[in-house]
């Protein structure tokens, strides 16, 4: 499996951390914990699910203490995305030593300002998020766009590896023709990213998850039709994020968003969750030009500014402290190079369930030229479910057939099952509020022997604008 990352470097240098008197907080939080902060002339919202670069004029890390900002380190023509590890003691983030390089992943230890350089890539590396284990995830720019990659973070883990297909070494786990950028690893090990919706094909910023291996990909949530991006989890385990213009979360107990009452804003996403409660964003007030930080206290009115800077966006507030790690995930991944795919009903769905059962089902898939590939065709049960045999580690789609094999239903997004997969899914796009009946679907009764999509048949370009399009 062919990977943008080389190999891991081990670049030591002095981190020294200078006063720069330009940046100020307008107001002192004496309370408020120590934090870091990007930096940027020009912060470009977005960008990345287009492929672009978000900070076209460069940024800096600064580290913010009582008040003050000061360089979280030195010697590089630009510095973003930093993540604290679990115990505080140490920051990943992406770096350029010259204004011409790529960026690249590098680790700070906070007490003794040791300076490493965590992996050498053939492209731009961004965004990097420390997983448990010894793991770590980031942002990899390739032909379309950002993919999701995994590495070893560099420190000797104190378990071994809980499966071989989760580590050690680099594992892409992202699998579609555009953009998937991490932006948080949540507490059940899953992670938390961005793209377009409907998956792989889609405009409109969503949210979504994926198992540390890349397996169990899916909509955070399936109320989908605004733009939402940032998100951040809360100790509460709720998941915060941005319109824009507005804040809302994702709770637990919850199967769609729900409002927050925030002050009006420009929101930036990325929100920093202080011991007390109070909350570290990002905001554009009106009237503004750029982004400062702000303290927020959920239910107060307004926004108290505690760092600004006339021509600099401060953007991704993070707290430097230690936190709960996530919960490592037992990868369930097999030495295959196919997936399995058993649908409990695909007549269920949240767009509306088909008053007919489908005949069959038909896998689409893309080539390496973005054409539509047509995989085979598999039966239907009666009680509409379907056992598959399925192409790895590359985007599918279903369509449900009628018996003259018309299209009753296609998905109209894209997804990828990783290989050594089993996958089981209630239906088809039902949201996380439908669970499955306790039952054994007809399928397997019939047969255990999943029906092999996994060669191509045809080469066409079909046409996805048939009736029921589900969205995924």
């Amino acid at each position: 499996m062919k990977s943008w990352a080389k190999a891991s470097l081990a670049a030591a240098c002095a981190g020294l951390i200078l006063p720069l008197c330009a940046f100020m907080s307008q107001t002192a939080d004496q309370a408020a914990p120590d934090y870091i902060v990007t930096a940027a002339p020009v912060y470009v919202a977005l960008a990345e699910l287009r492929g672009q670069e978000r900070f076209p004029r460069g940024a800096q890390l600064l580290l913010v203490h009582n008040g003050k900002a000061e360089p979280l380190v030195t010697g590089f023509a630009s510095t973003a995305d930093a993540n604290v590890s679990f115990d505080g003691s140490a920051v990943l983030f992406a770096g350029k030593k010259a204004p011409g390089d790529r960026w690249q992943i590098w680790e700070l230890t906070v007490k003794s300002g040791w300076l490493r350089e965590v992996i050498s890539t053939e492209s731009d590396a961004e965004r990097p998020l420390y997983l448990p284990g010894g793991r770590m995830v980031w942002a990899q720019r390739g032909p379309h766009g950002f993919q999701i990659e995994s590495g070893d973070d560099g420190h000797q883990p104190k378990t071994p590896f809980l499966n071989p297909t989760a580590g050690p070494g680099l594992l892409p786990l992202s699998y579609i023709r555009t953009s998937a950028f991490p932006i948080d690893v949540i507490a059940d090990g899953r992670i938390l990213f961005e793209s377009g919706f409907p998956l792989g094909e889609g405009a409109t910023p969503e949210l979504y998850v994926a198992y540390a291996d890349g397996s169990g990909v899916e909509a955070y949530r399936c109320d989908h039709g605004r733009a939402r991006w940032g998100g951040s989890q809360l100790a509460s385990g709720d998941v915060i994020f941005t319109h824009g213009s507005s804040l809302a979360r994702f709770t637990p107990a919850l199967a769609h968003e729900a409002p927050i009452a925030a002050p009006h804003a420009e929101y930036a996403g990325d929100i920093a969750e202080t011991s007390s409660g109070a909350w570290l964003v990002s905001a554009r007030k009106p009237g503004d030009t750029h982004y400062a930080i702000d303290l927020w206290k959920p239910g107060d009115t307004s926004l108290r500014t505690v760092l600004a800077e006339r021509g600099e966006d401060l953007v991704e507030p993070v707290l430097i402290a230690p936190r709960v790690p996530p919960r490592r995930f037992p990868s369930g991944l097999h030495p295959w190079d196919y997936a399995n795919m058993l649908a409990l009903d695909s007549r269920l769905s949240l767009e509306g369930d088909l008053k007919q059962t489908p005949a069959s089902v038909r896998l689409e898939t893309l080539d390496a030229r973005g054409h539509v590939v047509v995989n085979g065709i598999a039966p239907v049960a009666p009680d509409g479910s379907f056992y598959a045999k399925v192409p790895a580690d590359q985007p599918i789609r279903f369509a449900l057939l009628d018996r003259r094999g018309a299209v009753v239903r296609r998905e109209q997004g894209w997804f990828w099952i990783r290989a050594g997969e089993q996958r089981i899914c209630v239906g088809c796009h039902t949201g996380p509020a439908r669970s499955s009946d306790n039952r054994v679907p007809e399928v397997l009764l019939q047969t255990t022997t999943p029906a092999d999509l996994t060669q191509p048949l045809i080469h066409a370009s079909i046409d996805s604008g048939s009736p029921g399009g589900i969205s995924r």
